[in-house]
């Protein structure tokens, strides 16, 4: 029997979104499948080398659990982006769960594919030296090969 196949496509560069893509791929390649991960728009960020600049914003995310309540206005107040980051990265370590730089080598070393998406790269004036080493490029095209062959298919 052949291996089951997991497409996901990571569009967003947020902290919260960047669990999701990085966790559900080492997982499934745990599992023994094959995994694409098409990096385009805010998700390419994920591949940067330096993941410093990742963030979580407390606005517009109204499921997001606070210490305490805060009105909207509290939240776009400038400097709470930087608390609400934060306290995620610091509960995030407290219970134990890897860090993006430690799932995103976990991906790889699990072969994992990353395809960072040309198109997006070209349309921010990025270069290949401003993401980590290990990934493909390519377009719509490459992704929607595999994908089109795929079990399980995610747009994260």
């Amino acid at each position: 029997m052949a291996a089951k196949k997991m497409a996901i496509i990571a569009s967003k560069g947020a902290l919260d979104m960047a669990y999701p893509p990085l966790i559900l791929s080492s997982t499934a390649a745990a599992l023994g499948w094959e995994v694409q991960v098409f990096f385009t728009f805010y998700g390419l960020q994920l591949l940067r080398r330096d993941l410093s600049g990742i963030a979580i914003s407390p606005l517009a995310n109204p499921a997001m659990p606070m210490p305490v309540p805060m009105p909207v206005v509290v939240s776009a107040l400038p400097g709470m982006e930087a608390m609400a980051t934060s306290m995620m990265k610091a509960k995030l370590k407290k219970k134990g769960v890897a860090s993006l730089e430690e799932l995103r080598t976990l991906c790889l070393e699990a072969e994992v594919k990353f395809i960072g998406c040309q198109m997006t790269v070209d349309l921010f004036d990025f270069t290949k030296s401003d993401f980590i080493d290990g990934i493909e490029y390519g377009g719509a095209a490459t992704f929607l090969q595999f994908a089109g062959e795929s079990d399980v298919c995610l747009f994260i």
